[in-house]
């Protein structure tokens, strides 16, 4: 078997982590069989419609119920919907012996270990050598499970332990047994990392491995110390949450979704399966969740179990907090806090980190208190669960959603400093890290020719990439930068090909970003190959800067919005008339001037995790970046291919009849703000075209982008002609107005809504022209333009802008 070889795969086990690993390999492209146990008894459904025991649809029913289940799923484990079709139902005892057609058969039936043997037996009955098996578990050994088992066998079987949900988190722990074959594994990681974009960490086979040794160690000292200084539960939630470089959901309200019978179950699981006195008594599960257990309180799953979800007075949703003391619900009081204040104005994870701890306030005492046990912690256990600490910090990082991993925050508050006053307070330091403290290291990370290396067993050690990665930051460090402002650069990725990375703030689209495509334009034009748009923000745009926009609405300056969506439209022209082969690699939310942003490219390369749409309607505002423009011209396209008409101006009834269906689903699309929820959902909205490509990896999109800007000029590249295109024009304004009027006397829009339907109308379908007539985009850009800036001078549009700017949402006025 190579990693490029799994064509196949059987999943045994459709609950929700089966039936998400099975929905993950169908995202893949991966054929899989789902199989569950045979249900004991017909339902009444199956009664009325005659079914026995023995008919397939009863006895694949739990297979069955689990892919129905997944399309309808919120959040949806399917990047498609149609990807459903790539998972076929079964059960265990009629289709077991298929797994011989399989490359690779993962068990994720109960975290027992008796179950999890019995099944490995009856698997190895079928099983043909070179066949991978693995154990989708979250704690159980992996050689205790493969006793009894042949070489042969336990040379093919890991643990391969997905996070849930599969689709969204990013760490796979990969656990070899002792008898494991260890090219074996290097394959399956490249496999899982090149394939299904995993990040995967190498994990030793011990109890919880490594996210959830680490992880639940760290909430329980968060339990412990609420219980022993008297930390509510808001204190608690508002220090390790984004204070901390955390999730939102912070401590608590992560195990409430987790569910506290869950934690209690992987707590118990260390506790039972350590020879060490002092990890045991570490693992003992805290007062407070037992009794939340045993009165049933075990989450979001029974409504309660932190927090808990009332109705006040006036019927409202109301969330209460559980007081300890009484383990009643009270009302929630909002902390109060000078470091809690002073992280929050802080920016950046270090930066935050440094403001809570210098504090020197109660909730300041209880970050550090929750800090230096779980880096101490961490650091202790290096070498018993993982070999590095670069596959803790990726562990916790991908696993646990941390901003940084416990070896990064140490660094980021100072590791010699935070290190002695530890044993200024009595703790104990791993005689690991006293020993490279007093080889005079500073930190366990360094950046040293442009690459980053770590502490490895007392010498640095080179964090490798793989070739597929490409670091923007890396190459900046070496020299790579060839131009830059305050909101963009221009980075050299070597062979010909320059990358123009966004890094304003929010990476909205302002005057530096739009110089800075103008002088990339032409810099390529003079002394490179090819373009690529990307960058490594935590959203790739999210739009113009509205901000500005308003300020200059509510200042009536027109001239200067005029002057601004201008130098929008000339820059994106620009950029699609380079005479060289230009790639988007969107990631994350693309929105609004995001999107127009790729409209130019030559093809667009996507992570699986884009959100992608013209949102602009949302704020009282159409695209007009040319997104009207390039959406109206792939109408036009798309009429010439569908061999209705040549696209010239021939048959006006047979091209209007061509064109309006391409043109009103533009229309329906950014008219309703649709957002992709995928990379692939972008392509069936039509936001992206069939030859633009999702890569599996949101890692590898670099990449992939220099590698297809090369495809390209390999290929031959010739430059774009701008040429005349056909619209839509008053004809199809006319049937997208109907349909914005029959929304409204149906009460799904407002008066103001469809007023900015009717903008829409005109600017897609090229305003008052008949149907067919031939329009050049600088035509089609004015009336985008011109419907912009009418728009801008609306109250109720200028209402719609600043409520996003100041809630983060769309009003609906």
């Amino acid at each position: 078997m190579t990693w490029q070889t799994v064509r196949k795969a059987v999943v045994i086990g459709s609950g929700i982590m089966g039936s998400g690993i099975a929905a993950h390999l169908a995202n893949s492209g991966i054929p899989c069989l789902l199989l569950d146990i045979v249900p004991s008894e017909l339902t009444e459904e199956e009664k009325r419609r005659g079914l026995t025991p023995e008919h397939p649809a009863v006895r694949n029913r739990l297979a069955t119920a689990a892919i129905a289940k997944m399309k309808k799923a919120n959040p949806a484990p399917l990047y498609a919907e149609e990807f459903a079709e790539r998972i076929a139902p079964g059960n265990l005892e009629d289709d077991l012996p298929r797994i011989a057609e399989a490359d690779w058969v993962i068990e994720v039936i109960v975290e027992k270990l008796e179950a999890k043997r019995s099944l490995l037996e009856r698997i190895e009955r079928y099983w043909r050598p070179g066949i991978v098996v693995s154990s989708n578990t979250s704690g159980i050994s992996i050689d205790e499970m493969a006793e009894g088992r042949s070489e042969a066998f336990r040379r093919c079987f890991m643990g391969t332990h997905f996070f849930n949900p599969v689709r969204y988190m990013k760490l796979l722990e990969i656990i070899p047994g002792r008898g494991t074959n260890p090219e074996l594994v290097l394959r399956m990681k490249t496999f899982c990392e090149k394939r299904l974009g995993k990040g995967v960490v190498l994990a030793k086979d011990t109890p919880n491995f490594i996210a959830n040794r680490i992880g639940t160690y760290g909430l329980l000292v968060v339990l412990q110390e609420m219980a022993e200084k008297g930390y509510s539960a808001e204190e608690i939630d508002a220090v390790t949450g984004p204070a901390m470089g955390r999730p939102k959901s912070a401590s608590l309200r992560t195990l409430d979704l987790v569910g506290l019978d869950t934690f209690a179950h992987v707590v118990d699981n260390v506790r039972e399966h350590t020879a060490d006195p002092e990890e045991r008594a570490r693992f003992e599960t805290p007062d407070v969740v037992r009794e939340l257990v045993r009165s049933g309180r075990l989450g979001e799953k029974t409504g309660a179990g932190f927090y808990r979800k009332s109705k006040g007075a006036g019927g409202e949703s109301v969330i209460l907090a559980l007081d300890p003391a009484t383990m009643d619900y009270r009302p929630q009081r909002k902390p109060t806090s000078g470091s809690l204040e002073a992280a929050k104005q802080a920016k950046g994870t270090p930066a935050k980190l440094r403001a809570l701890l210098g504090g020197g306030d109660r909730c300041s005492e209880l970050a550090w208190n929750l800090l230096k046990r779980t880096l101490l912690y961490s650091a202790d256990k290096l070498g018993e669960i993982a070999d590095s600490i670069e596959e803790i910090d990726k562990a916790m990082r991908w696993g646990f959603n941390w901003e940084l991993g416990p070896f990064e925050t140490w660094d980021a508050i100072g590791l010699a400093e935070s290190a002695r006053r530890m044993e200024s307070e009595g703790e104990a330091l791993p005689a690991w890290v006293s020993e490279w403290l007093a080889a005079g290291h500073t930190s366990f990370y360094s950046r040293s020719g442009g690459g980053l290396l770590f502490s490895y067993r007392g010498a640095w050690r080179r964090v490798e990439r793989r070739p597929e990665e490409i670091s923007l930051r890396e190459l900046k460090e070496r020299g790579g930068t060839i131009r830059s402002n305050g909101g963009a650069s221009l980075i050299d990725l070597g062979d010909g090909v320059v990358c123009l990375e966004f890094h304003s703030p929010n990476n909205a689209i302002g005057a530096d970003i739009l110089n800075m495509i103008s002088q990339g334009v032409d810099e390529v034009r003079r002394n490179y190959e090819g373009l690529v748009i990307a960058n490594e923000g935590k959203n790739f745009c999210v739009g113009a800067n509205l901000m500005l926009l308003l300020m200059e609405a509510q200042e009536e300056e027109w001239e200067e919005i005029d002057g601004i969506i201008r130098q929008f439209q000339n820059a994106m022209l620009k950029l699609k008339r380079l005479e060289k082969p230009v790639v988007a690699a969107p990631h994350r939310m693309a929105l609004g001037g995001g999107v127009e942003a790729c409209l130019p490219a030559d093809l667009v390369v996507a992570s699986p995790e884009t959100y992608y749409g013209l949102v602009e309607v949302g704020v009282g505002l159409i695209p007009a970046g040319g997104g009207c423009k390039e959406y109206a011209l792939r109408a036009s396209r798309a009429a010439a291919l569908s061999g209705s008409s040549d696209s010239s101006g021939s048959s006006d009834s047979l091209l209007s009849a061509a064109l309006t269906p391409h043109v009103v689903r533009a229309f329906e699309t950014i008219g309703m703000a649709k957002v992709s929820t995928s990379g692939h959902d972008a392509i069936r909205l039509g936001y992206l075209r069939e030859t633009d490509r999702v890569v599996a990896n949101p890692d590898d999109r670099i990449h992939a982008a220099k590698q297809a800007a090369l495809g390209l000029l390999r290929d031959g590249y010739e430059p774009r002609p701008e040429r005349r295109f056909a619209v839509a024009g008053s004809e199809g304004t006319a049937l997208m107005t109907l349909g914005a009027i029959a929304m409204r006397e149906s009460g799904y829009i407002s008066d103001h809504d469809l007023k900015i339907a009717k903008k829409l109308a005109h600017a897609l379908a090229g305003g008052d022209v008949p149907a067919g007539t031939l329009v050049s985009e600088q035509y089609m850009l004015d009336l985008e333009r011109e419907a912009f800036l009418s728009l801008c001078g609306e109250p109720l549009t200028q209402q719609r802008m600043q409520h996003m700017l100041t809630k983060g949402k769309a009003l609906r006025n």
